[in-house]
């Protein structure tokens, strides 16, 4: 084995952790090309968390010591599977569900007050004498949260804030400043904006579905800073399409990159790249977080933070 310890990147867009982990170990990146002639010296592989783990790479590295996720979500490792071989899980819980809140209030407002749309109109000659848009106050609007954990508490303190009324859900009870409804459906049903932040996971694919859809109704906004896998994508173009669901603003996608010729003659949306959690300050805390489990789990002391306890439904 080599003397300084080697990781393996496995997602071309964190490439740019190279130029941080360099100075202290061998960096291998997967998208190069698998690293054969190294599988003895790896002992940390690096993902992003959205992404299923690569499980027979995984069983080809006897010296692997450590699963290092850059993100706060994990929803693409099986997390069990880990712990049956004894791989430990690191990921960066904390670090930014404010900016994802911050990010879910932006397309709410963009969405709700047509900010994105009347960027377009006036680009495009379409104000004039003749024309004034009028849009909703968001005051008394009623906001639905699928989830209250970091990001769903956030966001609601937000939305108070703004002079909105919050109301939630998810599969598990929890003492909150906020009530919650019975179900989904019925927070769909009493909500003008429904927001998606819930982590995801095997049991929750597709839990916004076309009835969930149509209970938000034709004047209602969906939002997803979550998972795309959360919301039956087709079901909600279906719907803008047709009329059954009023505008969607999304941040995340059932597969990323997404095709932007699946949203081409999607009407009433407002449509972001995955980034309402990547901010500066984000990404410097997940990196801190990455070095430092690095560095606690090569000299054999406790990881900084491990994913503890996968239950879903927060």
């Amino acid at each position: 084995m080599t003397h300084r310890p080697a990781i393996l990147i496995m997602q071309r867009h964190l490439a740019p952790l190279t130029a941080f982990l360099e100075a202290t170990y061998t960096v291998y990146r997967f998208w190069e090309g698998p690293p054969v002639e190294a599988r003895d010296d790896i002992r940390a592989m690096i993902v992003a968390g959205e992404y299923p783990i690569d499980k027979h790479l995984i069983e080809s590295l006897p010296n692997l010591e450590l699963l290092a996720c850059f993100t706060s979500g994990y929803d693409g490792i099986d997390i069990d599977w880990c712990r049956a071989r004894g791989l430990p899980v690191t990921h960066a819980p904390g670090v930014n569900h404010e900016d994802v809140a911050d990010h879910a209030l932006g397309l709410i407002l963009a969405a709700r007050r047509q900010i994105a749309a009347g960027d377009r109109q006036m680009r495009a000659g379409g104000w004039t004498v003749d024309v004034r848009t009028i849009t909703p106050s968001l005051h008394g609007q009623r906001v639905g949260i699928v989830g209250l954990g970091r990001i769903g508490a956030a966001l609601a303190r937000r939305a108070e804030a703004l002079r909105m009324s919050v109301r939630w859900w998810s599969p598990r009870d929890r003492t909150t400043d906020w009530p919650r409804a019975d179900s989904l459906l019925e927070l769909a049903r009493d909500s003008d904006i429904l927001v998606v932040a819930c982590r995801a996971d095997d049991a929750n694919i597709g839990l916004v579905s076309r009835e969930v859809i149509d209970a938000l109704g034709p004047d209602g906004l969906l939002v997803n800073v979550a998972r795309g896998q959360l919301v039956d994508e087709t079901a909600l173009i279906a719907a803008l399409r047709e009329g059954r669901l009023g505008q969607a603003a999304l941040d995340v996608f059932e597969d990323e990159p997404t095709d932007a010729a699946r949203w081409a003659d999607v009407p009433n949306t407002v449509l972001t790249p995955h980034t309402a959690g990547a901010t500066t300050e984000a990404v410097q805390g997940m990196l801190m977080l990455l070095m430092q489990n690095l560095q606690a789990a090569f000299a054999g002391q406790p990881l900084v933070s491990p994913v503890v306890d996968p239950s879903p439904g927060s």
